[in-house]
């Protein structure tokens, strides 16, 4: 069987998908999370649970919201699961009667029932079920707790389809329904009752779904008349409002039969927390605060002890056991070189900085579990509206922090295309983690006492930026609507350690895994170009291949302070993936004795050229996987070019003014 889940965003649907198929997807303490569907197999190993996009309604606002209607209109399925947060019952319930009238079989979920008892809040899953006509199993979807029993009820051979008859519209639409149901019986195998009111709700993509059936000048003419006479009869100020109320009404009655309220007078934790994070002259403050906290844990306090501990392993024990066993094997020169100073040297050198990264997405993670990001996109919609945008954008932002790609695809959940758009153009500024290693590299060479305030500057530096052009785009190439910023907050929780680490390993896996595959075809093709020249082979490096490619750009990059060959070729390998700057940095540095990089870094810049550098990485083109993802998002090559094109000339005109503005404040 296909079994749908679906709920209202941030009622814990992949913490219920996770338990229920014992596969691991991304959770976030934020609504958004999922912005497409994702397919697992139950735990019976028959059976599949399809994860959709957290949605209100039926009817699509957003991109992502859209995959949902599109899913009931051309997936097949069996059954659907609906997820309720306990505490927030009232406003759950608008898309569970949405869902019964659709008329597939359904089983209820009613999570957050812990939440719900500390607010005094105490639900009666048997009322409740009989209500709805369909079976209800209490769950805490975070801990696992009842999803057995809520495993036994979805996978059996039979469930309820639920009482599809719950509201009734009032005579006008209920007849309307009956008519436009004898126009549709014989053409959809869809429910002409669900059709028929996601149409009166102005559901664009069912209306488009229908009109391969009827005439779309004679659909409006439908819906006109409808609404003119619930307007002269009701006074109703619109059919979707009119719709809204009357679900609105039997809701109230399904909550006063199954539903009690304890009185308390004690203010939840969320509410006494959110009267400092979310205060408008104290919130931006204590997340910058959190963030050079962080920043000195990661950089600090813990990374680095930890990554020269891996790299004395590497470039010791590791290194020597390697050249051992190739000499024992009796591999030739080259294959040694190879081997030595292009895969060791490239892939470890990358390597190293694994603690850093691992550190730095444990934190990311207990700051999304704990449910103080939603208050972010709070804290900064303020100044987000003044740039031409809105809260929801800072979201994919801040999931840029780790990877540009998943924050592009974030941007779904905006809901106006300029907007969506123009987010999806900006989040490539956010500092993802694969230039984190650069930042590690550079700060340990040069500000060994400022390591957490520099790469804190350098994010804040990126975020500033993003927003200076979404001013400047929002009021030239991309005017059009604004929205309303309106975000649920979720309770504060306290993170679960088997869940941080899940989701710790999910994000920096894929910093291993690149190490392993792209890093490292990415080392042996740059040490082969820094092994072979025009002359020949095992030249020179400063007459190699690799030299030549760089040397074309190095006078362009004088004036930014690195006017190198190495540099050159070091940003054009990022191109590829940002870790392939550190790779080629290895490769074009290396030396046999016991000299660092960091040490040899020293050599070839001044701290200004170093941080010059650092912010020209933070802000040139897209990698080429953020790259593809923006055109996948886009659809438009102009809008890629765009993307690449702007930053990389925002990245040499900030570089330059820090490089010649330092010098002209005499620093160096």
């Amino acid at each position: 069987m296909n079994i749908a889940l679906l709920g209202n965003p941030n009622t814990g649907k992949t913490s219920l998908f996770n338990n229920l198929t014992g596969s691991y997807e991304y959770v976030g303490n934020w609504s958004g999370v999922t912005v497409e569907k994702k397919v697992g197999i139950f735990k019976n190993r028959k059976d599949q649970l399809i994860d959709l996009p957290g949605v209100y309604t039926l009817n699509p606002l957003s991109k992502d919201e859209g995959v949902v209607t599109n899913f009931f209109l051309h997936d097949p399925f069996d059954k659907l699961l609906n997820i309720l947060d306990a505490s927030q019952l009232e406003r759950n319930l608008h898309l569970t009667i949405q869902l019964l009238e659709y008329g597939a079989p359904v089983a209820v979920g009613l999570n957050m029932v812990d939440v719900a008892k500390n607010r005094g809040i105490h639900i009666n899953p048997e009322k409740l079920a009989a209500s709805l006509g369909v079976p209800v199993a209490p769950v805490v979807a975070r801990t696992g707790k009842g999803c057995d029993y809520l495993l036994e009820i979805i996978t059996n051979e039979w469930i309820p389809s639920g009482k599809t008859n719950l509201v009734c519209y009032g005579k006008e639409i209920e007849e309307a329904i009956l008519q436009l149901g004898n126009d549709l019986s014989e053409n959809t195998s869809h429910s002409p009752r669900w059709l028929a009111l996601q149409l009166f709700e102005g559901n664009q993509y069912v209306k488009q779904y229908l009109t391969q059936f009827m005439d779309a000048s004679r659909l409006d003419d439908f819906i006109r008349a409808l609404e003119q006479s619930l307007k002269d009869t009701h006074g109703a100020k619109s059919l979707e409002q009119f719709v809204y109320l009357q679900r609105k009404e039997a809701i109230g009655k399904i909550v006063s039969q199954s539903v009690e309220k304890t009185n308390t007078e004690k203010v939840p934790l969320s509410e006494s927390i959110d009267v400092f994070v979310t205060n408008k002259f104290l919130g931006i403050p204590i997340f910058l605060m959190l963030m050079y906290v962080m920043f000195m844990l990661t950089f600090d306090w813990l990374g680095f002890p930890l990554s020269d501990l891996l790299d004395e392993f590497i470039s010791g024990p590791l290194t020597s056991g390697i050249a051992f066993a190739l000499s024992a094997v009796g591999a030739s020169g080259f294959i040694k070189a190879l081997v030595l100073d292009g895969i060791v040297a490239g892939v470890g050198g990358v390597l190293v900085f694994v603690p850093q990264i691992f550190i730095l997405f444990f934190f990311i993670s207990l700051l999304e579990d704990s449910g103080y990001m939603a208050r972010v996109a709070l804290v900064m919609d303020r100044i987000m509206e003044s740039v031409g945008l809105n809260g929801k954008a800072f979201i994919p932002m801040i999931i840029g922090f780790g990877c540009n790609v998943p924050g592009i695809m974030a941007a779904r959940t905006i809901e106006t295309p300029k907007e969506r758009l123009l987010t999806i153009l900006l989040t490539p500024l956010m500092s993802c983690s694969a230039r984190l290693p650069v930042y590690t590299l550079i700060v340990g060479a040069f500000f060994i006492q400022q390591k957490a305030l520099v790469v804190l500057s350098l994010y804040v530096l990126g975020i500033v930026v993003a927003f200076t052009l979404a001013k400047l785009f929002s009021a030239t190439i991309l005017k059009g609507e604004t929205s309303l910023f309106v975000v649920e907050l979720p309770p504060y929780r306290v993170p679960q350690v088997r869940a941080l680490w899940r989701s710790t390993w999910d994000k920096g896996k894929g910093f291993v895994k690149k190490a392993g595959t792209f890093i490292f075809a990415g080392s042996v093709l740059i040490w082969l170009l820094s092994y072979a020249g025009p002359a020949g082979v095992n030249v020179d490096m400063d007459h190699s291949y690799l030299a030549a490619v760089g040397g074309i750009f190095a006078p362009v990059l004088e004036p930014v302070g690195f006017g190198t060959w190495q540099a050159g070729a070091s940003l054009i390998t990022g191109f590829l993936a940002k870790e392939a700057i550190i790779s080629t940095m290895n490769i074009i540095y290396f030396v046999p004795d016991e000299a660092s990089l960091q040490g040899l870094m020293t050599d070839n810049f001044t701290p200004l050229a170093a941080y010059s550098f650092m912010v020209f990485i933070l802000l040139y083109i897209p990698c080429l996987a953020t790259t593809a993802t923006i055109y996948k998002e886009t659809k438009s090559k102009r809008w890629t070019a765009l993307s690449v094109g702007y930053a990389l000339a925002i990245a040499y005109f900030l570089s330059f003014v820090v490089y010649q503005g330092g010098k002209l404040l005499g620093l160096s």
